[in-house]
């Protein structure tokens, strides 16, 4: 078991944060266990008992990396809200570092819990959005319609139509899956 700030939590913020710097440093394909080992000032060992291989431990660094760092912006109405956000996750998916980070995160995941973890966080943000909604007493969809019209086809679209997705493209679907709600 992990302690909450014990020695893995420090080992694991070491080698995050070395393995950010070196790839802004050096490039992501030049990484190496020893070179990140260095820098985090642990030994290789630490990181082969820790994660297995350097596939593993970029896969854990882009999902930390995936994760939203606050909640999404309220602007009021769920409609203003929810576009936002899906132009903003358009954005940064879409985004080179973020298609990075999504290939890097699918890679290092024979299990899926990557990928599930991922969707969660995704699903974490819309829930938020849609509890303010219900709040304000507008009619909402509920997370997995959202998921299912809106996220889908946007890392659909990100994954192997690189080109052609863009703010409107976000708010259209976002209107599609509202639609689907009002009628």
């Amino acid at each position: 078991m992990t302690r909450p700030g014990g020695r893995s939590a420090r080992v694991q913020e070491a080698v995050h944060t070395a393995v950010r710097e070196l790839a802004a440093e050096v490039g992501r394909d030049t990484l190496t266990v020893p070179l990140i080992a260095a820098r985090a000032e642990v030994t290789p060992s630490t990181i082969y008992r820790r994660w297995g291989d350097l596939q593993a431990l970029l896969s854990d660094v882009a999902v930390e990396r995936l994760r939203p760092e606050a909640p999404p912006e309220d602007r009021g109405d769920l409609t203003s809200d929810l576009e936002a956000w899906a132009e903003q996750f358009l954005d940064e998916m879409s985004s080179s570092a973020g298609r990075a980070y999504i290939r890097d995160a699918l890679l290092g995941d024979p299990d899926g819990s990557n990928a599930g973890q991922c969707s969660a966080y995704a699903a974490e943000q819309i829930d938020v959005i849609l509890a303010r909604a219900t709040d304000r007493g507008e009619a909402a969809p509920d997370v997995e319609t959202v998921l299912d019209h809106v996220v889908a086809p946007v890392m659909y679209r990100i994954l192997f139509r690189p080109t052609g997705h863009d703010a409107a493209y976000a708010r259209r679907l976002v209107a599609e899956v509202l639609h689907t709600v009002t009628g």
